[in-house]
C-alpha cells in the first residue's frame, strides 16, 4: 500500500506540472525550448535526467555491475567527467551561441545552416526518428522489469501506463513541463540512490567486507580476486563501455539540445558545476550499486533459497533482472517504494526528452518544409499541435517495440547511441570550431554510421548471415567489435577521424558565408 500511495502520488505531481506550465507555451520556441530562457539549475538538472534513466539504474548498472564487479564504478566516473564536465565545457556555451545566431531550433535544423545544405537537415531527420525509438524501448524495458519485480504490475501495463503519463505532461506543458519535472525528478534520484547504495553497502557488511567478499566469487571467466580489482577482468571491454556512454551525449540530439535552451554564459557556468556533481552521484551511485550484484544473487537455479536471479531456459543469465532482485533482497520494504518512484523519475525524464527530440525534429524538418514547398504555411499553433501529434505516435511506436522484450536493454541503448552519436558527434562538435569542415564529410560520418549500425545489427544480433558472421568474428581485431558496445564506441570515434580526413579532400564551403556564422563567438 505505502508503494502504491507514493506512486500514484508522484504520478499526479507529473501530471499537474504538466497542466500548470500549458499556459506558459504560447509558440513553438516556447514548445521546444521553453524560450531560451532556461536556468542553471533546471539545465543542469534537465541534461542529467535525460541522461541516466532506468536504462542505467536497471540495465547497464546490473549487466557490467556483473561482469566488472567495483570496477564498473569507472564507467560512473567517466559518465561525470566525460560526459558531463567535458560535455559543457567544450559544447555548451559555443552550441548555445551558434544555434542562436543560426535560429536553429533543432540539431537536423543545425546542419542545414551550418552547412548550407537541406539535404543534411533531411537526413539528420530520419536518422533521429529511426535511431531514438530503440532507446525508448530501452528505456521501458528497464522501468518495466522494476515495475513486475516490485509491484507485480505485468511488463504490458507498465509501459502503456508510462506512457500515458508521460504522453500528458509533454503534451500539455511542452519543454516548460518537461524542465520543471526534470527538476523535481533530479532530487528524488539524488536522494533516491544516496539511500540506495548506503543501505546495500550496509546489508553486504560494509565497504570493505564487500570487497573481500566479491574477490572471493569467480567471474565470468571463473578466475578470483579480479571483481573486486581496481580494472577489473576485462580492462579493455570496459574502456569501451565507458566511452559508449560518456563520449556518447556529445552527439546526442536530446542531451546537445539542452544547451540550445539555456539562458546565458553565467547560466552554463553554473550549469556544469551542477550537472558534474549530479553525475557523481547518479551515475556513480547506478554503477557502484550493480558492482555488488553477485552478493545477492546466485546462477545457481537448483538452490531456490537463493535463486533471486532469473535464470532463462538455456541458462544464460537475464541481466536486466540482476539489479530489482538485488533491491528486493537487499532494500526495506518503503525503501522500494522509493526506489520505485526513483526509477520512475528517471526514465520519464529521459522518455520526455526523447520524444520532444522527435517530434520536434519530424514537424519542424521534415513535415514543414515538405508543407512549404506546396505552397502550403504552418503556423505557429499548427506547428506546435503537429508536434503533440507526433509525441503521441512515437510513443504508441516505442510501446509496440518495447513490448517484444528480445533484447537486453544494452544492446537496443548501444544499437541508439552507436548510430546517433556515430552520425553526428563530430560534424557537430567540429563544426563549431572549425571552418574547415565540409558537407560531405557530414554526409560521409552519416552515411558510415548508419551503415555500420545496420549492418552489424544484421550480422551480430540478427544472425541474418551466420557465414559471413563467423568469418569477421575470427578476424584478429584487437578489441571484439562483435559486441554491440565496442561496435558503437568504435562508430562514435572513427567519426572523429573520418569526418576531418574527408574535410582535407572535399570542397570547403564559401569563406564569406563561414565567416558570418561564426562572427557570433566575437560579438
Amino acid at each position: 500500500m505505502v508503494k502504491w500511495l507514493i506512486l500514484v502520488l508522484y504520478l499526479l505531481v507529473m501530471v499537474g506540472i504538466g497542466v500548470y506550465c500549458h499556459s506558459k507555451t504560447r509558440n513553438v520556441s516556447d514548445f521546444v525550448l521553453g524560450g531560451r530562457s532556461i536556468g542553471p539549475w533546471f539545465s543542469a538538472f534537465a541534461f542529467g535526467t535525460s541522461y541516466f534513466s532506468a536504462v542505467v539504474f536497471i540495465g547497464y548498472a546490473g549487466q557490467f555491475g556483473w561482469k566488472y564487479g567495483a570496477s564498473a564504478a569507472w564507467i560512473g566516473l567517466g559518465n561525470a567527467l566525460i560526459g558531463s564536465l567535458l560535455a559543457w565545457l567544450i559544447l555548451g556555451r559555443r552550441t548555445r551561441t551558434m544555434t542562436k545566431e543560426l535560429d536553429a531550433t533543432t540539431m537536423p535544423e543545425f546542419f542545414e545552416k551550418r552547412y548550407g545544405s537541406k539535404g543534411l537537415k533531411i537526413a539528420a531527420s530520419l536518422i533521429v526518428f529511426l535511431f531514438l525509438i530503440p532507446y525508448t524501448a530501452s528505456v521501458y524495458n528497464g522501468l518495466s522489469r522494476l515495475f513486475e519485480s516490485s509491484l507485480g504490475v505485468p511488463y504490458i501495463y507498465c509501459i502503456i501506463i508510462m506512457a500515458v503519463f508521460t504522453a500528458i505532461y509533454v503534451i500539455a506543458g511542452g519543454f516548460h513541463a518537461t524542465a520543471l519535472n526534470d527538476f523535481v525528478q533530479g532530487i528524488i534520484m539524488l536522494i533516491g540512490i544516496l539511500a540506495v547504495v548506503f543501505t546495500v553497502l550496509n546489508k553486504a557488511g560494509g565497504f570493505s567486507n564487500a570487497i573481500d567478499t566479491l574477490n572471493l566469487i569467480p567471474d565470468d571467466d571463473g578466475n578470483t580476486g579480479t571483481l573486486g580489482s581496481l580494472f577489473g577482468p576485462h580492462p579493455l571491454d570496459l574502456f569501451g563501455v565507458v566511452v559508449l556512454t560518456s563520449l556518447g551525449t556529445w552527439g546526442l540530439p536530446q542531451m546537445i539540445q539542452k544547451f540550445y535552451s539555456i539562458s546565458d554564459d553565467a547560466a552554463i557556468k553554473r550549469g556544469t558545476i551542477i550537472s558534474t556533481v549530479f553525475a557523481v552521484i547518479v551515475s556513480g551511485g547506478c554503477y557502484f550499486l550493480g558492482g555488488f550484484g553477485r552478493l545477492f544473487a546466485t546462477t545457481d537455479a537448483a538452490d531456490t533459497s537463493k535463486a533471486l536471479i532469473n535464470v532463462l531456459p538455456n541458462g544464460k543469465l537475464e541481466y536486466d533482472a540482476i539489479v530489482p532482485s538485488m533491491l528486493e533482497a537487499a532494500l526495506p520494504e518503503f525503501l522500494i517504494g522509493l526506489i520505485v518512484v526513483l526509477v520512475l523519475s528517471a526514465s520519464m525524464s529521459t522518455l520526455s526528452s526523447l520524444v520532444m527530440t522527435s517530434s520536434s525534429t519530424l514537424t519542424l524538418d521534415l513535415i514543414k518544409p515538405a508543407l512549404a514547398k506546396r505552397g502550403k504555411e504552418m503556423d505557429e499553433k499548427k506547428q506546435v499541435l503537429t508536434i503533440r501529434v507526433f509525441i503521441a505516435v512515437f510513443l504508441l511506436i516505442s510501446v509496440i517495440m518495447a513490448a517484444y522484450k528480445n533484447a537486453y536493454i544494452t544492446t537496443l541503448m548501444s544499437i541508439s547511441w552507436g548510430a546517433l552519436s556515430g552520425s553526428f558527434l563530430a560534424p557537430f562538435m567540429l563544426g563549431l570550431y572549425s571552418k574547415k569542415i565540409t558537407p560531405a564529410a557530414v554526409w560521409a560520418c552519416f552515411g558510415f554510421a548508419v551503415i555500420f549500425t545496420i549492418t552489424h545489427t544484421c550480422l551480430f544480433l540478427l544472425g541474418w548471415f551466420p557465414e559471413l558472421t563467423a568469418k569477421v568474428a575470427s578476424l584478429p581485431i584487437p578489441i571484439t567489435l562483435t559486441s554491440p558496445l565496442n561496435a558503437g564506441a568504435f562508430c562514435m570515434l572513427f567519426g572523429l577521424v573520418l569526418c576531418p580526413v574527408v574535410s582535407a579532400f572535399t570542397q570547403k564551403q564559401e569563406e564569406k558565408e563561414v565567416n558570418r556564422i561564426f562572427a557570433c563567438y566575437e560579438s
